[in-house]
């Protein structure tokens, strides 16, 4: 038995120790993807917390499909899209002050940043999903709600998009 489907079945009896442990699970991706999106640590944790503040505020409401990460991705990337509506430039220089979840040196994470800013808005969220966030293109499709094969096509953009502007044949 899936152990999301566990979780929210005790979140639903108010069980505390599930939110907890639902919290720790997903935490960590969802922080990621906000810090890609906002650039600004501070105001990606607060995206992060306000992601769970409204997965929990509409729990009565939530029925278990699949994966809850999957609908976690849903609502932080409608939040991040609301920060872009709100910033419309994210500052390069403003960068996560933990560098241990990146695994890249100062340097080559600014490259990636500006390859991933260089893209088209549609392409750069498919592409942090795809090969930042490592999700899966089915999921990517259910999480922005739109076909696979729009995902696929938006990740093969994003190999080219990525391979002419690192001046390489193909990623």
């Amino acid at each position: 038995m899936n152990t999301d489907f566990l979780l929210i079945q005790k979140m639903h009896k108010g069980d505390e120790n599930a939110f907890d442990i639902f919290v720790k699970k997903y935490y960590p991706q969802i922080l990621t993807y906000c810090r890609i999106h906002s650039s600004d640590p501070s105001y990606a944790e607060d995206l992060t917390q306000e992601t769970f503040v409204r997965f929990f505020e509409n729990l009565k409401q939530y029925h278990h499909y699949g994966k809850a990460g999957n609908f976690l991705y849903v609502i932080a990337a409608n939040l991040c899209h609301d920060f872009y509506r709100k910033k419309r430039e994210i500052p390069l220089e403003e960068l996560p002050k933990e560098q241990d979840i990146y695994e890249n040196s100062l340097e080559e994470w600014l490259d990636i940043k500006r390859a991933l800013s260089s893209l088209p808005k549609e392409i750069r969220v498919v592409a942090i999903l795809y090969f930042i966030q490592e999700q899966k293109q089915k999921d990517i499709a259910h999480i922005l709600g739109i076909t696979l094969s729009l995902v696929k096509y938006r990740i093969n953009r994003a190999r080219k998009l990525l391979s002419a502007y690192f001046g390489k044949e193909e990623l």
